[in-house]
């Protein structure tokens, strides 16, 4: 019965290790690849405590074999002996025949002897044969999930990194917000505007100054005209000749 226990013993202590991982974890890999190394001891743990299980029912049967060979050559030998005595007993030698047949009473002895201790290692053997079949198919059973341990393991750290580079993404689009480069874009546009709207005004401003200039030159000819009229009327030149 306590062989019955070895592989609950080993699953619960697999459990606790797992647990006491998964609650301290930081690094996924180590915490996956350390759970590996410790299924791995449980299943070597395992494999020893059932090997010697096996051993011991091998050697139960190996007995029980001896005791059923055993019986058997001592029913051999009873029968010949028994044999014997009817030979001497033909012959009319009762010593003989009774010598015989005291042999062949010890050899009978000695074969229900075995017959009995073969028959009680029965219940044995049949016993621990279903123990040992239990503990191989849950020793199977271990290897298996050993073996979906690791086959998950590297989807599981693929995932992990998949998550910490978007957390790392999220980071960096969060920087982003807060420092917005769009707004320096902003001011230097409007920088520029600035920029542009000053040239326009001193083009504007050129062009004011131009046209008064202009207008500066008209009034000087209308004033010239003014006063070559004014002369021409103090020489006494008719206005009609003065007019071009």
């Amino acid at each position: 019965m306590a062989k019955q226990s070895i592989l609950g013993r080993i699953t619960q202590m697999a459990k606790a290790n797992i647990h006491a991982m998964l609650d301290s974890a930081e690094d996924p890999q180590k915490m996956l690849d350390q759970m590996i190394r410790d299924y791995t001891a449980n299943i070597s743990e395992a494999e020893s405590a059932i090997a010697q299980t096996i051993g011991n029912l091998r050697l139960a049967e190996e007995d029980y074999r001896e005791d059923r060979e055993e019986a058997n050559t001592w029913g051999q030998k009873a029968l010949a002996a028994s044999t014997k005595a009817d030979e001497f007993r033909a012959k009319n030698d009762p010593a003989g025949a009774e010598k015989f047949d005291k042999l062949a009473r010890v050899a009978i002895e000695r074969q229900m002897s075995a017959e009995s201790s073969a028959k009680d290692a029965e219940p044995s053997i049949a016993s621990q044969t279903e123990v040992v079949e239990k503990l191989k198919a849950g020793l199977e059973r271990m290897k298996q999930k050993h073996k979906e341990l690791v086959s998950r393991r590297d989807e599981l750290v693929a995932r992990s990194k998949a998550a910490q580079a978007q957390a790392q993404v999220q980071d960096a689009v969060k920087s982003i917000n807060m420092l917005d480069p769009t707004s320096e874009l902003s001011r230097f546009e409007d920088k520029i505007r600035r920029e542009e709207a000053r040239v326009r005004g001193q083009e504007e401003l050129a062009n004011s100054t131009l046209d008064a200039q202009f207008e500066e030159l008209e009034d000087l000819g209308h004033q010239t005209e003014v006063e070559a009229r004014l002369a021409a009327l103090k020489a006494g030149q008719p206005q009609q000749q003065i007019e071009n």
